[in-house]
Parts: structure tokens; sequence; C-alpha cells
């Protein structure tokens, strides 16, 4: 059975998840920004993934941008797959907004993290857990 990598289990927290793959947000208050993360256990690449599964991340993965997107008013989704720091095959899936606090760099090592209370998270969490039909796990 697949686990998620020590580093995501760390740094992000539960929305919900398909039999297919964990959806995470990010626990950085500066940013609304998801993790989708494979449940494979040694898949660094997309590619490595079964066609089927390759085309099931692609919607769940536009889905996810599309109603992010909509729910923060975003300017840009930025999309990507690096895996540099965490070999496990993970998305992020970051809406952007002009003056946000690393515009119009990456995200990725810029500023320290903010992260929310114990008990707090962004208001677009249930909005977008209800548009993507998932309860958090």
């Amino acid at each position: 059975m697949a686990e998620l990598h020590p580093r995501l289990l760390a740094d992000t927290r539960s929305l919900g998840e398909t039999t297919f793959c964990w959806i995470r947000w990010m626990n950085d208050q500066r940013f609304a920004w998801l993790v989708l993360v494979p449940k494979h256990d040694n898949i660094r690449e997309w590619y490595e993934l079964d066609a089927d599964e390759q085309h099931e991340l692609l919607d769940l993965v536009n889905r996810c941008a599309l109603h992010l997107q909509s729910l923060t008013g975003a300017l840009k989704m930025n999309i990507g797959a690096l895996g540099n720091l965490v070999p496990q095959l993970h998305i992020h899936i970051i809406a952007r907004q002009q003056g946000d606090p690393c515009w119009p760099g990456p995200v990725w090592g810029n500023g320290a993290v903010v992260p929310w209370p114990e008990s707090g998270q962004p208001h677009w969490i249930k909005p977008l857990r209800e548009r993507l039909s998932y309860r958090c796990a």
C-alpha cells in the first residue's frame, strides 16, 4: 500500500482523496495551493503511470485548477511537478495573484511559510471540497 512521503505529510493537510490520488492543500497562508499525489510508491514521473492513470490525473489537475481559480479569482494558475526534494510524484496547483508575496516569481524557496493555526484553514477549502464532491478522509 502506498504511503504519503513524510515531507508532503508535514507540509500539507488533507482536502480529500480518490481511490487513485490524495488531494492535499499546502499549509501556507500566503497562497491557495493544492498538491495532488497519486497513491503509488516508487513513481517519480508522470509518464511512469499507466495511460489510464495519466488521463485520470490530468482530469483531476484540470478540475482542481478550474475550481480553485474560480473560488480565488486568481489571475494565473501555476501547475508543476518538480519533485527535486520529494521523490514521490506530486503535482502542485497554485492560484497566483498579482502582488502576492512572490509575484511574479516562483513560490518555491521564496519567503517564509506562514502556517495556518491548527484549527484554521483557507476559506476556499469547504467550497472546493463540495465542488469536487470529496470529503476529507
